[in-house]
């Protein structure tokens, strides 16, 4: 089995998918996405697709070591969504090609149900008692809020202590509460906080501090009796490592962000011998989600795969371009010395005139044209479903060499 073709789908400039095809009819997905950067992530998807087609897609570790270890410049969210998205697509592939799901040829299941958790956020404060309440009667166990502004440096705790306090009223005390600070805390401000919602009951705080300033976990770690969870922006084993090291009790690698299943499962074991759990980060649609649910299948360091749809999407986590997209350019490969033009000879004075050999097509870039209203009724889903759209792809590369197709 070899691949044949590489496809890239922008739906919007938050959700991108890649559908990698075989020459034996068999085909797989992921999600290769980074908020608001999709383009230049199908750029990079693009230009990897040199080291796939032809290649056998079963060899998937052989591959990624190729595509995230086998250039000069390495890593960082771009390279690595990338690779992620394309990883997510071969283990599809060999899951479809041995009739399995893909936590079977991770080891198989270790368990028979997988914890997930739901939003409950306001606009104008951290938390909204009566949406956690209703997730809370439909049966979610962990809700997690975020405060909607920007933290100041040393400001008062109380109003968000008051939020949470009013979120904690309204689900009870058998339902778990995580509060995402999505790295608006300074240092000092942290440690200031995270003593004080330990009588709230807060089963973890992620990301209170921003990734580069990872450093300084460890004093966070020392001061606060709640666990923190990081881990949405950091891309690699050795990004985490420093966090495990500082003493982290949850790592929440992005399967569409941080090299994908091969990578995230790594993660997760280097993560096991710091005795932390992981927890993988999945915002973005129902492919990551379902890349989360193999990983979660396949681990017992389990906290939580990912999130639930929120019963009211609002408009700001969804920046859509309003404009329907025009076809981009052709882009084709660099001139070989077999593309230069050749002298050849006329008459019988031998003279010498050029005969230009035109370029092979590389790739043919294009655009979705999706109508507005179909943005619009994908806004009101709140997630991405294939069957919404009439895909046409952003780039498609696909095989000429004759002999692959053997």
């Amino acid at each position: 089995m070899r691949i044949t073709a590489v496809e890239t789908f922008v739906l919007t400039n938050r959700h991108a998918l890649v559908k990698v095809s075989t020459d034996e009819g068999v085909a797989g997905w992921g999600e290769c996405t980074l908020e608001n950067w999709v383009r230049t992530v199908a750029a990079a998807v693009e230009r990897m697709t040199d080291h796939l087609l032809g290649a056998n897609p079963l060899r998937i570790t052989a591959l990624w070591q190729t595509l995230a270890r086998g250039g000069f410049y390495r890593g960082g969210p771009v390279l690595s969504s990338a690779v992620a998205g394309l990883d997510q697509a071969l283990w599809d592939i060999k899951g479809r090609w041995h009739g399995v799901p893909v936590h079977e040829l991770l080891g198989g299941p270790t368990r028979d149900s997988a914890r997930i958790y739901a939003h409950a956020n306001a606009s104008d404060r951290t938390g909204d008692p009566r949406r956690a309440r209703e997730h809370a009667a439909a049966g979610i166990t962990l809700i997690k809020v975020a405060p909607q502004h920007q933290i100041g440096f040393l400001e008062s705790p109380d109003p968000m202590l008051a939020d949470l306090a009013a979120v904690r009223e309204a689900v009870g005390g058998s339902v778990d509460i995580g509060l995402d600070l999505h790295g608006r805390s300074s240092v000092p401000q942290s440690r200031r906080l995270l003593p004080l919602l330990a009588p709230l009951g807060i089963a973890f705080v992620e990301e209170p501090l921003r990734p580069e300033h990872s450093d300084q976990l460890g004093s966070l770690v020392n001061c606060s009796p709640v666990p923190l969870a990081v881990g949405e922006r950091l891309y690699s084993r050795t990004d985490f490592r420093r966090v495990l090291e500082a003493g982290v009790a949850i790592v929440q690698p992005d399967l569409s962000h941080a090299g994908g299943i091969t990578e995230c499962f790594r993660i997760a074991t280097q993560a096991e011998t710091y005795d932390a759990q992981i927890a993988p980060h999945s915002p973005i649609g129902p492919v990551a989600l379902a890349a989360c649910l193999q990983l979660a299948f396949a681990r017992t360091e389990l906290l939580r795969p990912g999130t639930v749809p929120e019963p009211a999407p609002r408009p700001e986590r969804h920046h859509l371009d309003p404009h329907r997209l025009r076809p981009a350019h052709t882009s084709r490969r660099p001139p070989t010395p077999t593309d230069r033009p050749r002298p050849r000879h006329r008459g019988e004075r031998g003279r010498r005139t050029l005969r230009r050999q035109p370029r092979p097509t590389r790739t043919r870039v294009t655009d979705l044209e999706l109508p507005r209203r179909q943005f619009r009724r994908m806004v009101r889903k709140h997630r991405v479903s294939v069957s919404d759209f009439h895909l046409q792809p952003q780039h498609r590369r696909q095989s000429t060499d004759p002999s692959r197709d053997e």
